[in-house]
């Protein structure tokens, strides 16, 4: 039975919404957290294990150094106090993806506390989201339900774990309670994630794929009046898409103010987002801090970090990616939504490179988000995977500067790297891609074109440009493409001044 929904502008009219979100980042090390496995992404399910990430008997862990670098180096990009003694500590719970039966986490000695992210809407404005820690722990296995729809649990008939996942290293950012978002609400938390996949791929210390869980987030929500104590909040876990999370909100933010307005209460329950429902579903009853009885890790000693080791990682910290985005802004000289469009593409790298490769700012702009962008979609891919490269692009605004190619050439050109076919070069040549250089050839398409179009001809003589366009297509039909629209322009108007 599908659950009763308010408007979403009568919703947050009504109730002011509070949220927080658990980050979580997979690090990108070697190998896992405590023991020497190799991380993989996709191997062989149970492959990549030893005795310490299977929590066997007698098996001990140690703590891999570049995974507590990584994490402050994630520190101190969120602005986090840096502790110089931090602990690990057993949380106690059971799950089949847990092989220790706990997992080895952080509690109230974490390497990373308070610190604060300002994201950037796309309008402009800056909203401060506070942190109150960015704890280092391991990660669970993976279940995989079969029988249900979707790989969920509901409806399935029997379940597989992945042990390869247990004991991967990540960094899990929780959020103070965010208030005064209001209807921005989905806006503010799909921008901060963003900014979060944004900041660890500038640091190198994550991959960064939320489609494969190398990121997710849980999400918090509660409602509740002007001046009225904090509501009830739903916790609504692993989402795994910049979308799912803005939509999660939105659609808890309908839930929960409907239940209240039929005088109903909100339960403290872990919920799951249902892609195909576009919809969230009732969980277990969350439990609180004190259920996972956690207490010191007896086999780990206390992590030390000293301000020299600190002040070393902060030299090696690279430009963060706001202040690289109005940097390159100014130099590129695009406007607002040039540049906004070229984030939210995930092109920023490529047009860069391709810029770095000889091409102008505009050139790069215009062919990854443009005919580049469509391939993309029509594969269903991103435009790193496409089987061209920034040196390719460039290479093909340098054959257009030269007048080698014209823009519709350039296109097919494209196309047919694109296509497999080779660099651009290669795809010229086989092609016999070519502007129309000979004046004498050139000169005998403009002459036939305007003879067949002798009323198009009065109306340029009379003043009247519009029709040029029919000239310089009929030209362009008898050259095959291959003529310089603009030479072809140049040429009709000393016709018509004769």
């Amino acid at each position: 039975m599908a659950e009763k929904l308010m408007k979403y502008a009568d919703a947050v009219a009504k109730y002011e919404p509070v949220f927080g979100l658990e980050v979580h980042v997979e690090l990108s090390t070697n190998t896992k957290l405590f023991c020497p496995a190799h991380i993989e992404f996709g191997g062989e399910p149970n492959s990549q294990l030893t005795p310490v990430s299977l929590g066997l008997p007698g098996s001990l862990p140690v703590v891999n150094k570049t995974a507590i670098d990584y994490a402050i180096k994630l520190g101190l990009a969120l602005h986090c106090d840096i502790a110089e003694w931090s602990q690990f500590a057993r949380k106690n719970y059971f799950y089949p993806d847990m092989p220790r039966d706990y997992q080895i986490s952080q509690f109230d000695k974490p390497l990373n506390g308070e610190g604060y992210l300002d994201v950037e809407l796309d309008d402009g404005t800056i909203f401060r989201v506070d942190i109150e820690r960015a704890h280092v722990e391991d990660d669970a296995g993976k279940n995989t339900h079969v029988g249900g729809s979707d790989g969920r649990i509901e409806g399935a008939n029997h379940s597989l774990v992945d042990y390869n996942r247990a004991g991967v290293p990540l960094v899990e950012i929780v959020t103070k309670p965010i208030a005064g978002a209001g209807e921005r609400t989905p806006e503010v938390a799909g921008a901060y994630v963003r900014a979060i996949r944004d900041i660890v791929s500038a640091l190198g210390i994550s991959h960064a794929r939320m489609e494969q869980g190398n990121m997710r987030a849980d999400v918090n929500i509660s409602l509740h009046k002007k001046g009225e104590p904090l509501g009830t909040r739903s916790e609504t876990k692993n989402v795994n898409t910049f979308k799912g999370i803005e939509k999660t909100l939105t659609y808890e933010i309908r839930r929960q103010a409907a239940l209240l307005e039929d005088g109903g209460e909100v339960l403290q329950e872990t919920r799951h987002w249902d892609e195909s429902k576009q919809a969230t579903t009732g969980g277990r009853v969350k439990s609180d801090a004190n259920d996972y009885r956690y207490f010191p890790d007896p086999d780990l000693v206390m992590v030390h970090v000293s301000q020299e080791h600190i002040d070393e990682l902060a030299k090696q910290m690279p430009e963060m990616p706001r202040e690289r985005r109005a940097r390159l802004k100014q130099e590129w000289e695009f406007t607002d939504l040039q540049m906004r469009d070229a984030v939210n593409a995930d092109a920023l790298d490529l047009i860069e490179e391709t810029i770095a490769a000889g091409s102008s700012p505009a050139g790069a702009r215009k062919w990854w988000l443009g005919e580049i962008s469509r391939e993309a979609n029509e594969r269903g891919v991103s435009l790193q995977e496409l089987p061209i490269t920034s040196q390719d692009v460039a290479e093909v605004e340098q054959l257009i500067e030269s007048g080698k190619l014209n823009d519709k050439l350039a296109k097919q050109t494209v196309s047919g790297v694109l296509a497999g076919e080779g660099k651009p070069a290669e795809v010229v040549s086989k092609h016999g891609f070519q502007v129309v250089s000979d004046d004498g050839a050139l000169e005998a398409a403009v002459d036939e074109a305007l003879k067949a179009n002798p009323d198009i001809v009065e109306k340029l003589k009379s003043g009247n440009m519009k029709p040029m366009g029919a000239i310089i297509g009929a030209v362009m039909r008898t050259t095959k493409g291959q003529a310089d629209a603009k030479a072809v322009n140049k040429m009709v108007m000393q016709r018509i001044a004769q």
